[in-house]
């Protein structure tokens, strides 16, 4: 009697146990088979297009984080946390996909790619060079004009319902920080026209706290 009790718990045992390895080989097959259709849905192009947005991103996020520096301007300051978000979306795709990640630094103004390198360099020099906070926000503008055209080419080249969404997300986003330095850029030209002396018309070089360079007649 008491051999026969053993052997059942040991068949109750051993089933349990095959249902546990069956349980864990059909999750371990499903995992795969979701990694392959996710690698299949993206092609070669979307492969390129997210691993070149990553590097946009962040070519942004650094233009801010210097101009923020000079400026101390909460335009840049705001967008900078957005800025960020985006790259990590797209981080997520690119772990998703298994892509490997293009920036390998994530110091400000360090990018292995020598065009966005050399983009950091303009954007941060034409934002500076003449000390007018106004060529500061016209660079933000110029960025984020560039990130809405990039974005809206990206997103007709695309069927992944993964990137179709992460890019949709990034083009609004870059669509609200655009019509900000717009903003930004319209109330400082009619504050500037409410300071210049006199109520002579003001030229569109000022200072940051918008007090008129040059008057005209």
């Amino acid at each position: 009697m008491k051999l026969r009790i053993l052997l059942i718990v040991a068949c109750i045992s051993l089933v349990a146990l095959a249902g546990v390895s069956t349980a864990g080989m059909n999750q371990q097959k499903r995992a795969g088979t979701f990694a392959r259709l996710r690698a299949a849905q993206l092609t070669e192009t979307d492969a390129a297009n997210i691993i070149y947005m990553r590097q946009e991103e962040k070519l942004a996020r650094d233009v801010y984080i210097t101009l923020n520096e000079i400026w101390d301007a909460p335009v840049f300051g705001n967008i900078i946390a957005s800025e960020q978000r985006h790259m990590d979306a797209l981080k997520n795709l690119i772990d998703l996909y298994n892509l490997e990640d293009p920036i390998t630094d994530n110091t400000v103004g360090e990018f292995d790619n020598s065009e966005f390198a050399d983009l950091y360099d303009y954007f941060v020099e034409k934002g500076t060079i003449n000390n007018l906070f106004l060529d500061a926000l016209n660079v933000g503008v110029s960025i984020e004009t560039l990130d809405v055209a990039d974005l809206q080419e990206k997103l007709e080249q695309t069927t992944a319902i993964n990137v179709k969404r992460v890019f949709s997300n990034l083009l609004a986003g870059s669509e609200k920080h655009l019509a900000a330095f717009q903003r930004c850029i319209d109330n400082y030209d009619a504050e500037c026209q409410l300071n210049c002396l006199g109520g002579a018309a003001c030229t569109q070089a000022r200072n940051r706290d918008c007090s008129c360079i040059n008057n005209v007649p």
